[in-house]
């Protein structure tokens, strides 16, 4: 596939009035910053870049005039002959995206005092996975990542914000580390992003503005969108931060959140993920395919000692996972299961995707390697489905062949790991044997939220956290019968704001 980033074929439209308004609070903001902390400049100048864009892109989307839906051509490649049939969603089937909704229901850090929020369990979970051979100050930073939470409105209605803003500047004044005054940036980011996003949306329903479901973006406006959101969130050592490599996980880690989340933005209106609505479906197709390549890349020993942020991809997907978010759980359970002989998702071969945004990267299908024999832990898990799920078990026990052969040895926490793949991939392997059913999709995607609040801490684990963390990323990314490539299908249908998105 070809890299995403071409030069766009005209400027953006610029900001409105509110636009240039919200800009310079942004920019007021900024200079207090970079005043007291010149060593943060570069973030600080891409969070200004990123939010002229921003603005841009949605007075783009909003003043476009409308035009025809194209025709998309039908493809017959290999990728896109196994796309699924996209279900019809309504706002209904979204309750579970809220922060202070199911499925987490209980807090994902059983021994700090943190938010009970979906989002506070992935931020914990990278940064700790990264953190483990080199400590960058990310550890246990909750107070100063609470500015990371501005777009959540419980957060901000039972936070005192003002006094903990006041709090963090007097620490970094005493106590400085750049990556808190990063902390700083992010916090601006966030709120400014929320306010433009929710500034659009209230002009939508307004009457002032009719907001299309045709995107007037290109896929190089998604990708960079995307890449720089993504670069606040995964903040990376400054040696690593403009690496190809580091920059091909921030994409294909928001590839993989977006395509649970498209059905959801589809209806709310978050333009940075609005793309998924109008990109050719082989791009899309593409997108997808790369994400779980990069997946098997990440279960391979040799993918983890370049950078920091090696660990991004397979946490990111552990995280969707086991807070109910992957569609693995929401729209994954279909009657029946895909055939296994001959399939390419199951063939695509590991790659880091170096070059997706510049130069284009090279996907390969070719047989899948297997390990000849399980090593001891890993035949535990198999004999427990064996036992427990004779049905299931042929496909469970040939994905820890495949997942062993690129891995090596499996040496993780196997009473945790087999009570959450219980809970998760078989019970929706088990569930696709029956009649398709919403109603059972959902109960095993609000079990995945029970399970991964009781058992998330598992994952920190110094000595199993990384070892349980790949084979669950294998088996919600990677493994047949593929219910992430589950979620490449998108229909959309209304347009309407939410209590999440304004």
């Amino acid at each position: 596939m070809e890299g995403a980033l071409h030069l766009a074929p005209h400027p953006f439209l610029s900001p409105d009035e509110e636009g240039y308004a919200r800009l310079r609070r942004l920019d007021d903001g900024l200079r207090v910053i970079e005043a007291a902390f010149p060593q943060v400049s570069t973030d600080i100048e891409v969070c200004r870049l990123t939010c002229m864009m921003l603005e841009g892109a949605w007075r783009e989307r909003a003043l476009t005039p409308p035009r025809e839906q194209r025709q998309t051509t039908v493809c017959d490649c290999s990728l896109c002959r196994r796309l699924p049939t996209p279900p019809a969603r309504t706002p209904a089937d979204y309750g579970w995206r809220q922060s202070a909704g199911r499925p987490l229901t209980v807090k994902t850090w059983p021994y700090h005092r943190e938010l009970d929020s979906v989002l506070t369990g992935g931020w914990v979970l990278a940064r700790k996975m990264n953190d483990l051979e080199r400590d960058l100050g990310h550890r246990h930073r909750f107070e100063d990542d609470i500015l990371l939470f501005h777009e959540y409105k419980r957060v901000i209605d039972t936070i005192d914000t003002t006094h903990l803003t006041q709090l963090i500047e007097g620490r970094l004044a005493e106590n400085f580390s750049t990556n808190t005054a990063r902390a700083l940036v992010c916090g601006l980011y966030a709120a400014h992003k929320r306010s433009v996003d929710e500034y659009w949306l209230q002009q939508h329903h307004a009457g002032s503005v009719v907001l299309p479901q045709t995107n007037p973006l290109s896929q190089s406006t998604y990708s960079l969108l995307q890449m720089m959101d993504c670069l606040f969130w995964h903040v990376s050592p400054d040696t690593e931060l403009w690496q190809e490599e580091h920059l091909a996980s921030l994409l294909l880690c928001r590839v993989v959140d977006d395509m649970v989340d498209v059905r959801a933005d589809a209806l709310t209106g978050e333009i940075s993920n609005f793309w998924l609505a109008d990109l050719p479906t082989h791009t899309k197709a593409l997108y997808a395919a790369a994400a779980i390549a990069l997946i098997k890349y990440g279960c391979m020993p040799e993918a983890h000692p370049p950078m920091w942020n090696s660990w991004l991809q397979t946490s990111t997907i552990v995280w969707l996972g086991l807070t109910g978010r992957h569609a693995l759980w929401f729209d994954g359970i279909t009657q029946g299961l895909p055939p296994a002989q001959d399939c390419p998702l199951c063939d695509l071969q590991p790659n880091a995707c170096t070059g997706i945004l510049t130069d284009g990267t090279t996907l390969t299908i070719a047989p899948r390697p297997t390990a000849p024999a399980l090593s001891p832990r890993t035949a535990e898990l198999s004999a427990r489905c064996r036992a427990q799920y004779p049905e299931t078990w042929p496909l469970f026990d040939a994905e820890l062949h495949a997942f062993e052969a690129l891995h090596g040895p499996w040496h993780g926490n196997t009473d945790s790991t087999w009570e959450i793949l219980r809970r998760t991939y078989i019970a929706a392997v088990e569930a696709s044997r029956a009649a398709s059913s919403t109603a059972r999709a959902r109960q095993v995607q609000e079990d995945s939220g029970v399970v991964g609040s009781e058992f998330y801490y598992t994952l920190h684990d110094p000595d199993t956290g990384r070892e349980d963390t790949a084979l669950l990323a294998y088996m919600f990314g990677c493994a047949h019968p593929h219910f992430l490539w589950n979620a490449t299908g998108h229909r959309p249908t209304h347009l309407a704001g939410d209590w999440l998105d304004g």
